[in-house]
């Protein structure tokens, strides 16, 4: 099965998104939208920015 994002209400009645791989295994999160359109448009971001992300190892 291939990767999808979920976009789905929180408890608090925002617009989240969650990434699940393959697995079913959630692999990312987002932040709280205040309309779905936004969460969609969270997800097109990441969708971007994932296909140039290099890997950064920040601490020693």
């Amino acid at each position: 099965m291939a990767s999808k994002f979920e976009v789905y209400k929180d408890r608090a009645g925002k617009f989240r998104f969650r990434l699940k791989a393959g697995n079913g295994e959630v692999v990312a999160s987002g932040e709280a939208y205040e309309t779905k359109a936004g969460a969609h448009k969270g997800c097109e971001a990441v969708q971007r920015a994932a296909a140039d992300a290099t890997i950064v190892d920040v601490d020693s």
